[in-house]
């Protein structure tokens, strides 16, 4: 098949690190073409965020537009939308442009709340967010926003977090990944969840690799949501794709100390290398 292109939907960081410029780089990394249209422009670096400047609706449109007039899209990744105004403006765009039986496949990470805690949705936001969740294939949660979208105390243990994933998954009929790196475990296990179906609900499917001690995190998020949306447009399946993102992104935050990006929480090394 052709090289897929993906298209990223998500903020910026001037670092490197995260937004954007860790999709296109996630992308290349597993051999996709990538694409983006900016959301916001984010005046950060890896000790946190100074200013955000949100574009014109309008010009974010006419962003879109641009890019699915003239080019095939196999899979969409989107990730800091912040408003609501950006994600009807996104969801119009979706709608619109592609019949509900040929839509590329769309990956959410639910930008809501920071690992430092940080909020990056606006409060009056929230329902838009969710309501978008109902296009998405898969979403990527944090632990924190996991437990936001199933109205929960945040999961302390792999299996709490799988039993929120199953209430999101239902009420979304989308595929989530439940991701267990903010836990305190020293496993961090990794859990693709479905939806209950008309023949009940597909068996999980996880994976656990030691947890890697290392400052380098930022941008993880960002980084394991695009790989995906890469791997889908090649056509694997979630779980082929699981089997193949586990591995880079556990070897990506080992050899991240090969980097030297800021004084704060540094990027993950995106072209890491690594076994299947």
């Amino acid at each position: 098949m052709p090289i897929p292109n993906v298209l990223s939907i998500a903020g910026t960081d001037p670092t490197g690190g995260a937004g954007t410029q860790a999709d296109l780089k996630s992308f290349a990394a597993f051999e996709a073409y990538g694409m983006c249209a900016v959301t916001a422009l984010v005046a950060q670096n890896t000790q946190g965020v100074r200013e955000i400047h949100a574009p014109p609706t309008d010009f974010l449109r006419a962003q879109l537009d641009a890019v699915s007039d003239d080019v095939r899209v196999d899979a969409v990744k989107t990730g800091m939308l912040g408003t609501a105004g950006i994600i009807e403006t996104i969801t119009s765009w979706w709608e619109e442009t592609y019949a509900a039986d040929a839509r590329p496949a769309l990956i959410v990470d639910p930008v809501m709340i920071a690992t430092s805690g940080d909020r990056l949705l606006e409060k009056e936001a929230e329902q838009a967010l969710i309501g978008f969740l109902d296009h998405a294939d898969l979403i990527t949660p944090n632990a924190p926003e996991l437990a936001l979208l199933a109205g929960a105390e945040e999961a302390e243990t792999p299996e709490q977090l799988v039993e929120q994933a199953e209430r999101v998954a239902d009420t979304h009929d989308v595929v989530v990944l439940a991701k267990g790196g903010h836990l305190t475990q020293q496993a961090v296990v990794d859990t693709l969840v479905f939806p209950e179906g008309t023949d009940g609900r597909p068996e999980a499917y996880s994976l656990s690799s030691p947890k890697v001690d290392t400052k380098n995190t930022h941008g993880t998020g960002c980084s394991v949501s695009a790989a995906f949306a890469a791997l889908r447009a090649r056509g694997l399946s979630w779980q082929e794709s699981l089997n193949q993102v586990k591995p880079w992104v556990t070897a990506a935050l080992r050899q991240s100390d090969q980097l030297s990006v800021g004084r704060g929480s540094g990027p993950i090394h995106h072209a890491a290398t690594y076994e299947l």
